[in-house]
């Protein structure tokens, strides 16, 4: 592929959740137009197929709990290709700028004089709120949004501070949750939120293969592990999860329907979205 004549630059785009329809135009344009795809695990394969024939793709992994590709190594694979005169693109699942060390990696390419560009997308959090019928913030029940990750150490929650967050009329929207579920349950419990304060956790928000459970939050690790998810899962905290029906209503015969609250539900529901390939690069598919 020739090297872009206006020299390399970086695009930090963000391919939505998972189905190509929930990308902004401008970042489909940015993927038909790359000549090197740097491409998180988390990243469909519909998504990736979007790139021109003979534009490198390279998965970079980026998976919680997974071997990936460390993050000074994309860096300098960015910075590389790059300077050889490529239209990079690096794309990221969700929104670039919500957990995605979109900072990091433009701190990086730009004091070594790369262009790069944010184009912003769809998070799961939206994602899951659209797709199951709760809106993050409602009149007199949520007037706040906050978003979070959860890391533990010894079954505790760290780097943290929590505190402020057991106010009945803030939705938590917490990624990377799974494991923490029941470490996030004891610390909001414990700072003063309703142990009956229902939540859901959302496996592959966004997809085809999504699925639902609600719980009062004292019950969600309990209800996570009957789920027993192999993808991401987004936990949502507050009272608009009492509000969640679990239906897809683009794809009405693949989503499990909700039963009254409080609801789990089991494995059904499809199969689970996985990158299919490995972290070395190759030229077109």
């Amino acid at each position: 592929m020739q090297p872009d004549s206006e020299g390399g630059r970086v695009l930090l785009v963000g391919a939505g959740p998972g189905p190509a329809d929930l990308m902004t135009v401008r970042a489909q344009r940015a993927v038909q137009g790359a000549q090197a795809l740097l491409y998180d695990a988390l990243v469909s394969d519909e998504v990736v197929a979007l790139a021109p024939p003979g534009c490198f793709r390279i998965q970079t992994g980026k998976r919680a709990g997974r071997a990936c590709m460390k993050q000074d190594a994309i860096n300098r694979l960015m910075l590389r290709l790059a300077r050889r005169g490529l239209r990079v693109v690096r794309l990221k699942g969700g929104d670039p700028s919500i957990f995605g060390r979109v900072g990091e990696e433009t701190s990086f390419l730009r004091a070594r004089g790369v262009p790069t560009e944010i184009v912003p997308g769809v998070t799961a959090a939206c994602a899951a709120a659209a797709q199951f019928d709760m809106p993050l913030t409602h009149r007199g029940v949520a007037r706040r949004v906050l978003f979070a990750t959860a890391r533990t150490e010894g079954g505790e929650l760290v780097e943290v501070d929590w505190s402020g967050l057991a106010d009945g009329q803030t939705t938590l929207a917490l990624y990377m949750g799974r494991s923490a579920a029941r470490a996030l349950a004891k610390r909001l419990i414990a700072d003063g939120l309703a142990p009956s304060t229902p939540a859901a956790a959302i496996e592959n928000a966004g997809g085809e293969n999504a699925r639902l459970v609600r719980a009062p939050i004292e019950s969600l690790a309990a209800a996570i592990e009957t789920m027993d998810p192999d993808g991401p899962v987004l936990i949502l905290v507050g009272e608009i999860a009492a509000r969640a029906t679990a239906r897809d209503r683009r794809e009405p015969a693949s989503t499990p329907v909700a039963s009254e609250w409080p609801m789990t539900s089991g494995r059904e529901g499809g199969e689970d979205r996985r990158a299919a390939d490995g972290p070395l690069a190759r030229r077109g598919r």
